[in-house]
């Protein structure tokens, strides 16, 4: 871990200021939602990104891309194997 030299307190509310130089560093926007994690005795925070499990083969990554509105998330594999069983299926019911 890295330390940025960076030292803030905390209010009397919880609530801790993440400097402007680490937020456009990060790509944390005004509004975007963080993740909170507990290591042993450290806190960890990190930009929150939408499960992106490919409803196929499970695999989760940040390509994988999502359909109907986000209801249905793909990895390549997964969208290449549904192609693949969405045309065995048209073809039996023709």
């Amino acid at each position: 871990m890295k330390s940025t030299g960076i030292v803030r307190k905390v209010d009397e509310l919880g609530r801790v200021v993440i400097p402007i130089e680490l937020r456009r560093t990060l790509g944390i926007a005004e509004k975007d939602s963080l993740e909170i994690y507990v290591d042993d005795d450290r806190i960890v925070l990190k930009k929150y990104k939408p499960n992106m499990t490919c409803s196929i083969t499970g695999e989760v990554s940040d390509h994988n891309f999502a359909l109907a509105n986000g209801k249905i998330v793909l990895s390549r594999e997964g969208a290449e194997l549904l192609l693949k069983e969405l045309q065995e299926n048209l073809a039996v019911a023709k």
